[in-house]
């Protein structure tokens, strides 16, 4: 009935979910047992900036990444329980033009139901340099599966969608996004970005260190470490160029404006809250191994 009224409202098209039974449960009963099973049984015990107002999450399928991502979720609602918005940026898997395509109207659907985007914070960050592009989003998962875990831990919370591109990319986009949302004091808007790490094998081709145990671990400890260690610092100057000469992250673009939206907002370092990698994942859940793996990690701010 809720939907209805929503659907109602807005007048216009709904974004279908595009990974619903891929990357995450097809069905609300699904999709709500997947995310309790993600998230942590008990409150985070580090010390968390107060209050988290940015994350770097994965994207990868729940069963390979979600505990990671549900980890800064978590993080934000331990700190920042009554969120209004979360501004989303996201990689580009498909999108390949060279300004942020900012989904500006309407509501996204999961199996969980819809959720509105936040039309009034869109149309003012179209103004700081993105450009109105719904149909960039239609494929794309990278923000998608993040979208449910949002609709259970802030029922009440809007969504701005951003896919930002490495081609043609200005991190004063998230410098100026960052200065918009300080200046608003009726709206509390949390930043997220959604990256996954290095992506490690033949499948991949992407090969520097060989195939095998020694490689992979080369990929986890030296390669992610370097894209990690870059977001705990703050480094945002340095996020795109890093990813493209060592191939250490395939939203590189995401997570720089990120972080810089989140340096205008305050903040100085990150806290990494986890870092692991498919591969380890599926020898923990089924005891098996791989010669290629993708990284996954979670930073707060």
């Amino acid at each position: 009935m809720q939907d209805d009224k929503l659907k109602g409202k807005l007048k216009m098209a709904i974004r279908p979910p595009a990974v619903a039974g891929q990357f995450y449960g097809a069905s609300a009963a699904e999709c709500l047992e997947e995310i309790r099973q993600c998230l942590p049984s008990e409150p985070l015990s580090v010390q968390l900036p107060s209050p988290v107002v940015g994350a770097i999450v994965p994207h990868a399928g729940w069963i390979f990444s979600g505990h990671v991502a549900a980890l800064a979720f978590e993080a934000i609602r331990q700190t920042n329980p009554a969120v209004d918005t979360f501004v989303i940026f996201g990689a580009a898997h498909r999108y390949f033009g060279s300004v942020p395509a900012v989904y500006d109207r309407g509501a996204w659907q999961t199996p969980l139901g819809l959720i509105p985007v936040d039309e009034i914070l869109a149309a003012d960050i179209l103004d700081l340099g993105g450009c109105s592009d719904r149909d960039a989003h239609r494929d794309e998962h990278s923000i998608e599966v993040q979208v449910p875990f949002i609709q259970y831990l802030f029922p009440k919370a809007k969504i701005v969608p951003i896919i930002v591109p490495v081609t043609g990319f200005d991190v004063r986009f998230g410098t100026r996004i960052g200065d918009l949302l300080v200046q608003l004091k009726d709206k509390r808007v949390v930043c997220m970005a959604s990256t996954d790490l290095t992506h490690y094998g033949p499948r991949y081709g992407f090969c520097p260190e060989g195939v095998g145990p020694a490689a992979l671990q080369w990929a986890s400890e030296v390669n992610d470490m370097r894209f990690i260690d870059l977001a705990v610092r703050m480094e945002a100057d340095k996020i795109v160029s890093e990813a493209m000469q060592k191939g250490n992250a395939c939203g590189p673009a995401a997570a720089a404006a990120l972080i810089a939206a989140v340096s205008a907002m305050g903040r100085t370092r990150g806290v990494l809250l986890a870092h692991t990698t498919s591969n380890e994942v599926l020898w923990e859940r089924f005891h098996q191994s791989s010669d290629e793996a993708v990284g996954y990690a979670a930073i707060v701010y």
